[in-house]
């Protein structure tokens, strides 16, 4: 969890980056988009546009822009179908990368995805290779200096919550993936402040990278984020905490 712990914590920072220029909100709006068209417009009913619509207001996506974003996938037939297609593979050092996609362009996405992974020490793999490695949960996280660990352990357990993690600078909350909002509520309700809540993929083990390959693994992952038809870039790998800091 350590691994996770540090991944979420750069993951956050960079999308407090890139919402200032709009570039999570395009990748937020997209996912919301096909969210409502598989599953109807309606929250309440449609579990992944709940999920969308949350990790939309972790990074302070305004309220109007989620609403004109369902409103325009439910009510014109006319826009882009997106392909959902998940690449996996193996970065410097070996540690898996899990990559997850929404395209209009499967030809494009592919090379340019395949092209990253070349350049920066790692290598595509087949369908299935790293994907084991990753178990997808909800995550609801507190700061410990504002929390008290027993009674988020007590709220987060009585609410369904499958287990609590205290990693020193933050302490997680994990659920079903489904359930992530439920817990977020019951947690609110408490009380308790929460830090963020979101649906990732945590590694069951990480793979410790020091030096030139953390530094060119790091460069991988930021690249793959940077590209527009990537919504979610995960790894099971360790980098050590003064880069991180530097991301």
């Amino acid at each position: 969890m350590a691994g996770h712990s540090k991944w979420a914590q750069i993951k956050r920072k960079k999308a407090k980056i890139d919402a200032k220029r709009g570039k999570i909100f395009t990748k937020m709006i997209k996912e919301i988009q096909v969210a409502v068209r598989m599953g109807g417009a309606d929250p309440e009913g449609n579990p992944r546009l709940r999920t969308a619509i949350l990790a939309a207001k972790s990074v302070n996506m305004p309220a109007d822009n989620i609403d004109r974003a369902i409103k325009k996938a439910s009510g014109e037939s006319g826009n882009v179908e997106y392909e959902e297609i998940a690449y996996e593979g193996y970065g410097p050092g070996g540690v898996a990368v899990y990559v997850e996609t929404l395209t209009e362009n499967r030809n494009r996405t592919v090379g340019e995805v395949r092209h990253l992974f070349s350049k920066y020490g790692g290598n595509m793999g087949e369908s299935g290779c790293v994907g084991w490695i990753f178990t997808k949960r909800g995550v609801i996280s507190f700061d410990p200096a504002k929390v008290s660990e027993d009674r988020v352990m007590e709220v987060a357990l009585e609410a369904g919550a499958e287990d609590v993690k205290n990693e020193g600078d933050t302490i997680e909350v994990l659920t079903d993936p489904y359930e992530v909002e439920k817990v977020k509520a019951a947690m609110e309700s408490a009380g308790l402040p929460v830090e963020s809540a979101e649906v990732t993929r945590i590694p069951q083990n990480t793979v410790a990278l020091e030096g030139k390959q953390a530094e060119t693994c790091l460069k991988l992952i930021d690249l793959l984020e940077d590209n527009d038809d990537v919504q979610n870039v995960y790894t099971n790998a360790d980098i050590p905490d003064e880069l991180m800091a530097e991301g």
